[in-house]
């Protein structure tokens, strides 16, 4: 077995690598080449803390695997991250179980990438401005895919703590030196995405984070904050203006996503306005974006089948480049 770290992983795998795993593994479940159950979600009994078991396989990776992450969002008061995973990585020829690596860091990658892809097709060509709500583990991710796909002249952002935020700021300077755009931080979340061609949401909310009668034609939301039933990002309002509605999985959204679950409940919105899964747009089944004029919405809660195919993708490349630790357990 091949034992994996963050770093081994840092040094081989990149966003853009990221991007387009995730694509392919999109496409490959519109095919009907994955299974993936409805991940377990094990409260640890107080709190919003949770332990996620996420199993799935991939046959155009030929493997299976199972991402287990710990979701603990009052760790770094104890100086510990918010969030911890590991993923295995098994051969589903003949049942040996390849690897094993930290899932924190891709974790990060592949829900960035969930939203890269998605602006890639749902986003307006000419989005420039890019608002993001919420500066926890999961946000730099979601600003490196989006400056992977579309050509961004200036980041907004908010965070309910706003060092967090300017944090943030000071993050995307380092990690993209050559990009000359601007990176500003605001005090309330309508005021950050007052303008944005694209808004991000990656809060754990669950309460809407901006009233969407606000928001002008042509603008694209991703939503991948709330990932439980009583979470919620985006409101009933926005989802009815939105002329697409597109999710991961169907069978996820209608089990976890509160942002459609809660307005569904309430009747101010209808399961049957949601457009599709994005796997269907990669396919070439459904138009993406068709007018520059439409408001659109992803919502993603996670799905497995990405990250198997992902870590079989980072265990290939670390077999041609000799990085990593082999163990015999």
């Amino acid at each position: 077995m091949l034992v994996l770290s963050k770093r081994d992983i840092r040094a081989l795998y990149s966003m853009k690598d990221c991007l387009k795993d995730v694509e392919e593994a999109f496409r490959a479940h519109q095919e009907g080449k994955t299974v993936t159950p409805v991940r377990i979600a094990l409260s640890a009994g107080t709190g919003e803390a949770a332990t996620l078991y996420m199993p799935s396989f991939v046959e155009p990776a030929r493997s299976m695997g199972i991402k287990i992450v710990s979701v603990f969002p009052d760790n770094p008061k104890r100086g510990r991250p918010a969030i911890q995973g590991i993923t295995l990585l098994t051969d589903a020829e003949n049942g040996e179980h390849l690897a094993l690596m930290d899932a924190t860091y891709l974790t990060v990658l592949r829900t960035g990438a969930i939203s890269g892809v998605a602006a890639k097709y749902l986003a307006r060509d000419d989005a420039r401005v890019c608002a993001l709500l919420g500066a926890g583990a999961q946000a730099i991710g979601q600003i490196q895919a989006v400056m992977e796909v579309r050509n961004l002249a200036e980041i907004r952002l908010w965070n309910r703590t706003r060092e967090k935020a300017e944090h943030l700021a000071k993050t995307i300077r380092e990690t993209r030196p050559d990009w000359t755009g601007t990176v500003a931080v605001f005090d309330r979340p309508e005021q950050t995405v007052r303008g944005a061609d694209i808004i991000l949401c990656a809060t754990r909310s669950t309460q809407p984070l901006f009233d969407g009668r606000q928001i002008p034609p042509g603008t694209h939301v991703s939503a991948i904050g709330a990932y439980l039933p009583h979470m919620r990002e985006v409101d009933a309002a926005l989802l009815n203006r939105s002329s697409k509605v597109v999710v991961d999985t169907r069978e996820g959204a209608m089990h976890e996503a509160g942002d459609l679950l809660i307005p569904m409940e309430a009747g101010e919105w209808q399961a049957e306005k949601l457009y599709g899964e994005l796997g269907e747009i990669v396919a070439g089944n459904k138009p993406g974006r068709e007018r520059p004029e439409e408001i659109t919405v992803f919502k993603s809660v996670g799905v497995a089948f990405l990250d198997t195919a992902v870590a079989k993708s980072v265990y290939e490349k670390a077999r041609r480049l000799n990085r990593g630790t082999a163990i015999d357990l």
